[in-house]
């Protein structure tokens, strides 16, 4: 495992830093107030080539690996957590789903279009009553001729509403069966295909979370992705390269609260002295560096073993659930360290705050991590 940042490292790191600058920081905030999904950022995004970082060229992707996805994530997430959220659900998950299990036909269908951020993309696994519970979900899609049709809900799914085409994973079999789920692609618009209201998120507010709604969907077997019943195990492959980018999501997230408390503290004076020099601020600043470095190595070893073709499950498991826990005392003691400032929306720490704790949640709870990690000890 190399350990320095290679050129490609370096290169897009320096280009998401310039592009988040001019057209990320300047209304980021007016985003977060009106939960507003830019999407225009997105299409930009996708003109650099960051909505397709893991796409081969020939399907009009980049063709980078998993560790400059991560850079990238992290990279977009310092500035706004929102940002890197949805980048990072766009390619893990949708457009991962695709790239994974998608014959070269499908491929070549929808990939272009992913990559290029002509469609935005979105993936529902979880149920209004079966968040962690995937194995009992409720939506089904029972066969009919050429086509599947589908009944029920997915819920706090990712563009939701502004996609244009989701991975959506239905039970074709029993209940509770981890064979009887199957992978659709659906394209919007299909009839009886609908979205929910947004949720009213506490934070990542400009990335569009909404309910999947399905009302007799029809949906040809052509867009099935692998098999009839391999939906659940897909979706578990999946999330282990999902878990890397949240684990970068969460990186990125706590080394910009630690980088603005740290200015911050060296600005701030009080008792004729920058408040960095007392010793309760500076042992926090030491702790919040140390643990974001053990973080950032552990993600990146999961991104370097997952490039290398390794099983990663217990890697991204361990680095999603330490990078996400870092990431909300960070942001904790980002707060701190502002002070009463910290508590405004006049500095940032209040927003890394308030975004920090869907890492601890999101693509399976810190709770699943730690049920993950243990069964693989315990084989």
């Amino acid at each position: 495992m190399e350990l320095v940042a290679t050129e490609n490292q370096t290169m897009i790191a320096q280009m998401v830093r310039d592009f988040g600058a001019t057209h990320i920081k300047p209304d980021m905030m007016k985003w977060d107030e009106s939960q507003e999904f830019p999407i225009e950022i997105f299409k930009k995004l996708g003109e650099l080539g960051l909505m397709g970082v893991l796409v081969p060229q020939e399907y009009g992707g980049s063709g980078f690996g998993y560790v400059e996805y991560v850079t990238a994530i992290a990279e977009l997430s310092k500035i706004d957590g929102s940002i890197g959220l949805s980048m990072a659900a766009h390619n893990s998950l949708c457009t991962g789903h695709i790239l994974q299990f998608g014959s070269e036909e499908q491929k070549r269908k929808w990939l272009p279009k992913l990559a290029s951020a002509e469609w935005i993309g979105a993936w529902g696994l979880t149920e209004p009553n079966t968040g962690s519970d995937a194995g009992n979900m409720r939506t089904v899609a029972v066969e009919d001729g050429d086509d599947y049709i589908l009944n029920g809900a997915k819920n706090f799914i990712t563009h939701g509403k502004s996609s244009s085409i989701a991975v959506v994973i239905a039970r074709t079999g029993e209940v509770g069966d981890s064979h009887g789920m199957t992978a659709f692609v659906i394209e919007k618009p299909t009839e009886g295909f609908t979205h929910g209201l947004k949720a009213d998120k506490l934070g990542m507010r400009a990335s569009e979370t909404t309910e999947l709604i399905f009302t007799d969907c029809r949906v040809p077997k052509a867009n099935i992705l692998g098999k009839v019943g391999e939906g659940f195990i897909q979706s578990m492959k999946v999330l282990d390269g999902g878990r890397i980018s949240i684990a970068a999501l969460s990186l990125g997230i706590a080394q910009g609260a630690f980088e603005a408390a740290l200015q911050y503290s060296q600005e701030r004076h009080q008792f004729n002295q920058p408040i960095s020099n007392f010793q309760g601020i500076s042992f926090k600043l030491a702790d919040m560096a140390t643990e974001i470095e053990a973080a950032s190595l552990l993600t990146y070893r999961a991104a370097d073993m997952k490039d290398r073709g390794l099983n990663v499950n217990q890697e991204s498991a361990m680095a999603k659930l330490y990078a996400s826990e870092v990431c909300v005392r960070c942001a904790n003691e980002g707060v701190q360290i502002f002070g009463g400032y910290g508590y405004t929306k006049d500095y940032p720490a209040e927003k890394y705050y308030r975004d920090a704790k869907l890492c601890t949640i999101g693509e399976g709870t810190s709770e699943i991590q730690k049920l993950v990690i243990a069964r693989t000890l315990l084989k």
